[in-house]
């Protein structure tokens, strides 16, 4: 299986704030452009939505280490099956580096049709996580 990387983003304030906002879902619904997605449902570990042109999605947080890392999956009927990572590195006290990662669990022929698609999709989060202001 292949994987996606997003471009590195960094963010003025410290890994413990963007750890304890983005390791819950209730928060996530403001990094996503509301023209993207609709019927947003979520609680502190999952989420459910549907996007415009490709249906119903779901995920569920199924790992996390404080300040470090969030292992999310998809969940329900999700069109594609992915594992996404969302790695952050604290460079000085309010300085921190974050990286997304997605895992789709497709064939080859699949992956040539959603690489760009995903890779937008990672992106666009750390543009969104980037503009993020914390109190």
């Amino acid at each position: 299986m292949s994987k996606i990387e997003s471009k590195t983003g960094q963010i003025k304030q410290s890994d413990e704030k963007i750890y304890a906002f983005l390791s819950d879902f209730n928060n996530f619904h403001s990094l996503i452009p509301a023209d993207k997605i609709k019927n947003w449902e979520s609680t502190t570990d999952s989420c459910q939505f549907t996007v415009d042109g490709i249906g119903d999605a779901g995920m569920r947080i199924i790992e996390r280490s404080p300040n470090k890392l969030i292992k999310v999956a998809s969940e329900g009927k999700t069109p594609i099956n992915f594992t996404l990572w969302i790695q952050l590195k604290s460079i000085a006290e309010k300085n921190t580096a974050i990286k997304i990662v997605i895992e789709p669990q497709v064939n080859a022929m699949m992956m040539m049709m959603v690489k760009e698609h995903l890779q937008s999709f990672v992106d666009m989060l750390i543009d969104q996580v980037e503009k993020l202001e914390f109190s």
